[in-house]
């Protein structure tokens, strides 16, 4: 596994894109960043980035391959951290050159400047009826049947998920998010500061000894973060909305 992981300055942070056929913003972002009208010092992925892309399930890769193969070329070029969600896993043979990081090794630990940093997809210390299910769809065996399955029936189970998750809302609010979070994490991390995605809530406060982040879904408004210095806080999320007519205009 990877030790002494630097967060650097101007680090793009980006949670939760749920790329799909409907959701084509993200791959934009990404040619942006190929060719050069973005330019991240790195490029920190916080899972769900896909609506669905599972290891061993081909079916899953073919219909991600333009946003698949523009990632492992930024890859080549600068350092991509990918920390898989519940849409996305099994995928360090999908992206030979990024850090890849199983639930099971988040929340993972990040330097900037004197701050320990956490993060995290965010489905960590879940219930345990979760965590079953997260180990029995990341089970190698059950995504090879499913493979099987979907390919015999014409991918009908993928396009059937697909088409329940196209309908699903990224963007609504969570009631009590608060109070949720303090229950969750409090008494258990060690750190300066704590950020996920996977709720989707775009919000930020305090937890006994760390401050805790929440993204914005990139999927909510095609929201992303730059990694800065504050004489304040010492880590400052700019939060950032890519506008895809924008960057075209600008060529």
């Amino acid at each position: 596994m990877y030790h002494n992981l630097e967060l650097k300055e101007g680090a793009f942070v980006v949670s939760d894109a749920h790329y799909s056929h409907i959701r084509e913003d993200f791959l934009d972002f990404l040619k942006a960043i190929k060719s050069k009208k973005l330019h991240p010092t790195q490029l920190i992925l916080l899972g769900d980035i896909f609506d669905m892309l599972f290891g061993q399930v081909p079916f899953t890769l073919e219909i991600n391959t333009e946003a698949i193969n523009i990632l492992n070329e930024i890859s080549k070029e600068i350092e991509v951290i990918y920390l898989e969600g519940n849409h996305d896993f099994n995928l360090k043979k999908i992206f030979p050159h990024i850090k890849v990081f199983s639930i099971k090794n988040q929340p993972v630990k990040m330097n900037f400047l004197n701050q320990r940093v956490l993060l995290s997809h965010g489905d960590i210390e879940s219930p345990l009826g979760y965590k079953i299910y997260t180990a029995i769809i990341r089970n190698p065996f059950i995504l090879t049947l499913l493979s099987i399955f979907d390919t015999l029936f014409n991918h009908i189970i993928i396009k059937k998920l697909d088409e329940y998750l196209s309908k699903k809302d990224d963007c609504k609010e969570f009631i009590g998010f608060e109070k949720f979070i303090q229950r969750r994490l409090f008494g258990k991390y060690s750190c300066d500061i704590f950020i996920e995605g996977h709720f989707h809530q775009n919000k930020s406060f305090a937890i006994k000894d760390f401050r805790y982040i929440n993204l914005a879904a990139f999927a909510c408004n095609q929201r992303y973060f730059i990694v800065e210095s504050s004489k304040d806080v010492g880590l400052f999320l700019q939060e950032n909305s890519f506008a895809r007519a924008q960057q075209y205009q600008e060529i």
